[in-house]
């Protein structure tokens, strides 16, 4: 039997009800039209005020989100870390808003996060995305070359000392901080600023980590050129390498302003981009990588890296990270053999993470063989134990 398909250990923590609820979503999730109409119809739902929010929080809120606080996540994240040997990585998944008010909230709360991650081993990593500091248009105009006003040079200040804040208290009580990618064409501002964190604050270890998405046929040249500039100037590169999350959005954008894509031409492309990525940064001694992967050819590559450079199972420089509710023949298989393995886990009010669910059902239809995989492997579980 290979690694991956022992459901078993997959969904040990799983009880025969959350098996069948599981089995009941990504049927669900698989039929393209019924994903679209739902999206659509949980939308209008939510925006009228309709009473939908328990039925959405006993099915797909329950099944890919830790809960509404983070006090809410603590039995889970306790369940997998004790029984499952899976830790936990807090992912406040509210969409930003364009206010300075909401900037600073969403700055306490990772604040709070890095503090709850200094004080339990089962989370590791605490994680933020940039436009939840700042206004997406700033980034943009930055990432486009244009001259800021005087009143958004005053707003950017307030953003890049936000960032260092973080990371200041982030150094402070060694948690790592995970920074998310974004759209491409404001993510050039996002990635030179986080490169001036990284010159700052990772010159003993990697505590801030970028985020590459490696549909993006240009971030192979970027991880070289950040290697070279981390070489000359002595500073440690972490990085969480992922596929990424916006390909029909900026296919779309593309296309209607007249620029090339940045997305690679097909899957193959962006798998064989996605594994170049992560062995040449196992090729480097002085970068920490998170393979945000959900995929099993890239899990197998990773762990025949390890091998072959003679990585400890739980060397702190290689992460293995999936997202809560996928993808669990691969967490909970890796994890039983030793290696670090952690979980994204969503959390935060039902109607604010809503637009977080709809794209995470989405992206399960439109990634060709994902669906059908947790499918099978669910009824393999399901007739093990005779359901």
């Amino acid at each position: 039997m290979k690694l991956f398909d022992n459901t078993e250990v997959a969904f040990a923590l799983k009880s025969d009800s959350q098996l069948e609820r599981a089995y009941f979503l990504f049927k669900m999730i698989q039929n393209q039209p019924m994903v679209k109409i739902g999206s659509a119809v949980t939308n209008f739902a939510l925006k009228v005020h309709l009473p939908i929010e328990g039925l959405i929080r006993s099915t797909v809120f329950d099944h890919f989100c830790g809960g509404v606080t983070e006090d809410d996540c603590l039995p889970i994240i306790k369940n997998m870390y004790c029984n499952g040997k899976v830790h936990s990585v807090l992912d406040y998944s509210v969409e930003a808003k364009d206010k300075e008010a909401s900037f600073n909230e969403a700055l306490q709360k990772i604040l709070k996060i890095i503090d709850f991650c200094a004080e339990k081993k089962s989370i590791p990593f605490a994680v933020f995305k940039p436009t939840g500091f700042g206004r997406f248009a700033l980034y943009q105009k930055l990432s486009e070359g244009k001259e800021l006003t005087e009143k958004e040079e005053i707003e950017w200040i307030q953003v890049i000392k936000r960032f260092h804040k973080v990371c200041q208290v982030a150094v402070e009580k060694d948690v790592p901080l995970l920074i998310d990618a974004e759209e491409s064409w404001m993510q050039d501002a996002a990635d030179e600023l986080i490169e001036e964190l990284m010159e700052t604050y990772n010159t003993k270890k990697a505590i801030v980590f970028n985020t590459l998405q490696m549909y993006r046929h240009d971030r192979m040249d970027y991880l070289m050129a950040l290697h070279s500039k981390a070489k000359a100037k002595g500073f440690h590169i972490g990085i969480k390498v992922v596929r990424g999350a916006y390909m029909e959005k900026e296919r779309q954008r593309a296309e209607e302003k007249g620029y090339r894509s940045p997305i690679c031409a097909d899957k193959k492309a962006t798998d064989e981009n996605f594994d170049k990525a992560i062995k040449y940064m196992m090729d480097n001694s002085h970068m920490a990588l998170f393979a945000g992967t959900h995929n099993e050819e890239s899990s197998y590559l990773l762990i025949d890296l390890a091998k072959k450079y003679q990585l400890k199972v739980n060397d702190n420089r290689l992460w293995f990270g999936q997202l809560f509710g996928m993808s669990d023949h691969i967490s909970y298989n890796l994890a039983n053999q030793g290696y670090n393995v952690a979980k994204y886990l969503p959390f935060g009010p039902v109607r604010d993470v809503m637009p977080y669910l709809i794209r995470r059902a989405e992206e399960n239809t439109s990634v060709a063989g994902q669906t059908s995989r947790e499918l099978n492997l669910l009824q393999t579980e399901r007739k093990r134990r005779k359901l």
